[in-house]
């Protein structure tokens, strides 16, 4: 006869291990992560991220870090100061400005004259459409503006 009784030393002895595989659950190393609306900050002014439709994420590094914004500016200024920028494996998730869904920010297209937390000034949509900018065109006139007079310009580097 067996005896699968749980005894009080056989369920300490699984906790560690139960700990670690629902820590790792749900966890990727790809694609956007959640956010805490109103609790988590930016990475590069320091600001609460509250605002879905203009809130972006990069993830890059080895480790592939992500890093999260509440300006879709911000993302770009903090992006091409670091050596990942280029890297092939970097992502740079933004939020969808009607809906703010996660949309891939490389594929994205940007619509200038919009009100936003640092007041850069862009959302972005999925599709392209007149008076869009593609992502190099939109990224070109970020770095050129430079950070807004809501921006710290000594950014957090990672």
């Amino acid at each position: 006869m067996c005896n699968h009784a749980m005894t009080r030393r056989r369920f300490v002895g699984l906790v560690p291990g139960l700990a670690l595989v629902v820590a790792g659950c749900g966890q990727s190393t790809t694609g956007p992560v959640e956010v805490k609306w109103g609790r988590d900050t930016c990475d590069y002014c320091g600001m609460v991220i509250g605002e879905p439709r203009f809130a972006a994420q990069l993830r890059a590094g080895t480790n592939h870090k992500v890093y999260k914004f509440d300006d879709l500016g911000d993302a770009i200024l903090f992006l091409v100061k670091q050596d990942w920028a280029a890297h092939p494996a970097t992502e740079f998730w933004v939020g969808h400005m009607e809906t703010g869904a996660w949309i891939d920010g490389f594929k994205a297209f940007y619509k200038g004259g919009q009100r936003t937390p640092m007041a850069h000034g862009f959302g972005a949509l999925p599709a392209a459409a007149d008076g869009l900018l593609e992502y190099d065109r939109f990224k070109g006139a970020i770095v050129v503006r430079g950070s807004t007079s809501r921006c710290e310009t000594g950014a957090v580097q990672g």
